[in-house]
């Protein structure tokens, strides 16, 4: 990296931390609840949305009496998961989440199924919160509209850059704006129940519409209306979305890690269950009518509004009707509710990135995503995740109606499959426990667990019968592809593992002596080459020879009699290449040699010499790189480059540019 790369890396990323201050990066309670909860924070601005799309799709009747009972149904699974989950981080502190409560009690196969549900869901995660922060955004700053795919693809770069420069400065970064969103929603929910308690609240600004079924929702069945809450009550429960990070980063808290995590997880959940019920009740309170189709299904005295109207949130519209006549209270819950969104993404930053270090650790993934980066990040997870969330973003045109259809799936096969675990654990644990507290204990637990893993597994149900159609299986399809991916992976792992075992045979067999045979490729003489000559010498090899490609008789004739002349000790042979080829009768010679003595080492000197600029490259062949490729690739061959730094390299050795191959006929193209 050239130093000017090196100045800009230290201005985004800040400077190398060193192994050894690991532990400055760990995280206190204050900082690890705006860093793993934001996510399960922020639903409170979209899930009320999705709750109330839903049963808007049969008219306003609907969501008028059936919202709370959503709600409250969405509250009770959180309160439980939250609850389960408080099993999980103390009995499971290592950081393996969910992966590694079904790996250890389910196998593998179950353990690799939660670890590509998760990775997927956290992309969806930052897709998704990035997108509705851009949304929610866009109600406040009207020069947002139309560029919402842009605004979030910056965005995402955005939080990447402040992921790579480490989980506490993240943390740090995004403990204001997570707080004020708590603080600014609690108080919303305190002044809209003290005005709905004295009858000074306003109906929403939509309140005054009449919402129209879709077409063949007007008068809905038994079956087709419990179909319909069902879904309804599935895409609540998006509200649950990112309960698990905390199980995945306990590594992250400070000691006592457990106590501190679990402590977090209850926050979190509590914090949750408030700002959910409040902002439910409050748009029942002032009536909000939000439809899938606003152009078409809200009726201003019987007739449609037509296009032009622009459709706000369930949060913009509750915040206007509580702080009517206070406008600056509409614009802070506008922003603070942007920022969260935006900021929920962090939760996946850094939940993906240490699931993929784990899953490379266990040989799922390449190992490069187990490297922590210059900040003690897991920087290359952090990156792999930026470009799929862009990716999805762009594809879905920033649309959260679109996107959230794909989402929770993953989130509820991770929870059904760690709660079924977990009831594993505690009955692997009862087996062998004596002591009646403990095994008190274990019960209770076990109990919680046992509720935590039916209601997931009933909602996992609801969410695949009510949205499978609705996009749910593109991210179950994805979850199948990561699942075979990661399996090729290992098994590739697993094969070059056994390749290269040593055993107690090839221990005795590479004690053996064996004759090595050197050549040197030569193209001219000149400094590189005499230098590789040396070299070669230097190791002693049991035969050395020099090598040269005869493509034009006269340059090869000229080049044995400055050979004889100088009297150089090494004999120099020549291969016909009737074809004016270079690789192929080099490598075809090479091969000879061991087919006729196996056991001999062949060891191919190859001149080179170092370019100083990146433009240099074009002007010279790449005979040699060619090459290198094809004896890599032959048993019992090895490879030296013997580089020869010309004068334009000097202080390139800071650059990228690397050694540029000359040509083994020629020194250079």
């Amino acid at each position: 990296m050239s130093s000017s790369g090196r100045v800009v890396k230290r201005v985004i990323l800040g400077r190398a931390m060193r192994s050894d201050r690991l532990g400055e990066t760990l995280l206190p309670k204050r900082l690890a609840l705006p860093v793993f909860a934001s996510d399960a924070l922020s639903s409170v601005a979209y899930a009320p949305d999705e709750i109330l799309l839903t049963l808007g799709l049969a008219g306003g009747a609907l969501a008028a009496t059936h919202s709370w009972q959503i709600a409250l149904g969405v509250v009770i699974v959180m309160a439980v998961v939250v609850m389960s989950y408080r099993q999980n981080v103390h009995a499971y502190p290592s950081g393996g989440g969910d992966y590694e409560v079904a790996s250890v009690n389910l196998g593998p196969k179950a353990g690799l199924t939660v670890g590509s549900a998760l990775l997927v869901d956290y992309v969806l995660t930052v897709a998704v919160s990035v997108s509705s922060g851009v949304q929610n955004a866009a109600s406040a700053f009207e020069f947002l509209r139309g560029h919402e795919v842009a605004t979030a693809v910056a965005l995402v770069v955005l939080l990447t850059a402040m992921n790579l420069r480490g989980v506490r400065e993240s943390g740090k970064a995004f403990a204001v704006p997570t707080y004020l969103f708590m603080i600014t929603i609690i108080g919303m929910g305190v002044v809209g129940f003290y005005r709905e308690a004295t009858g000074t609240l306003p109906p929403a600004e939509s309140a005054a519409y009449e919402l129209a079924p879709e077409p063949g929702m007007g008068a809905l069945g038994t079956a087709a209306m419990a179909f319909l809450l069902l879904r309804a009550f599935s895409s609540g429960c998006a509200a649950l979305t990112g309960v698990e990070a905390i199980s995945n980063g306990v590594p992250a808290f400070q000691k006592p890690k457990s106590r501190n995590a679990a402590t977090t997880l209850l926050l979190m959940g509590a914090m949750s269950v408030t700002m959910l019920a409040s902002m439910v009740a409050l748009a029942r309170w002032t009536d909000v009518k939000i439809a899938e189709d606003p152009e078409t299904q809200l009726l201003s005295n019987g007739v449609p509004i037509g296009q032009g109207h622009v459709q706000d949130t369930v949060m913009g519209q509750v915040s206007k009707s509580v702080f009517d006549g206070f406008h600056p209270g509409v614009v802070l819950v506008s922003i603070v509710t942007g920022l969260i969104l935006i900021l929920a993404a962090n939760t996946a930053f850094n939940g993906f990135p240490v699931l993929a270090s784990i899953l490379a650790r266990d040989g799922f993934l390449p190992r490069q995503l187990h490297t922590r980066g210059d900040r003690l990040a897991y920087s290359n997870g952090i990156l792999i995740l930026a470009g799929a969330a862009a990716g999805l973003i762009w594809l879905y045109d920033a649309q959260v109606t679109k996107l959230i259809q794909l989402y929770i799936v993953g989130v509820f096969v991770s929870f059904t499959l760690s709660q079924v675990g977990m009831i594993r654990h505690w009955n692997r644990h009862l087996a062998v426990e004596r002591d009646g507290r403990t095994r008190a204990r274990m019960h209770r637990s076990r109990t919680i667990n046992g509720v935590g893993a039916v209601m997931s597994g009933l909602v996992l149900l609801v969410v695949l019968a009510t949205k499978f159609m609705h996009g749910a299986g593109y991210a179950i399809a994805a979850m199948a592809v990561l699942f075979f991916l990661m399996m090729r992976v290992r098994k590739h792992y697993d094969r070059v593992r056994d390749e290269l075992r040593v055993d107690e045979s090839d221990t005795q067999q590479q004690l053996l002596p064996s004759r090595v045979h050197a050549i040197v490729l030569v193209s001219k003489i000149h400094k590189p080459t005499l230098r590789a000559l040396a070299y070669a010498r230097a190791t002693r090899p049991s035969l050395l020879e020099a090598l040269t490609v005869d493509v034009d008789p006269e340059e090869t004739k000229a080049l044995q009699a400055e050979w004889d002349r100088r009297d150089i000790p090494v004999p120099l042979k020549a291969l016909d290449s009737p074809y004016r080829e270079i690789t192929r009768p080099v490598v075809d010679y090479v091969k000879s040699i061991r087919s006729g003595n196996p056991r001999d080492i062949v060891v191919v000197y190859i001149p080179e010499y170092v370019l100083g600029h990146w433009w240099e490259q074009a002007l010279h062949n790449q005979s040699a790189l060619r090459l290198k490729g094809r004896l890599l690739f032959t048993p019992g061959v090895m490879v030296s480059s013997v580089p020869w730094q010309l004068a334009s390299s000097a202080g390139a050795e800071q650059r990228l540019d690397g050694p540029v191959a000359g040509d083994v006929r020629r020194g250079e193209g």
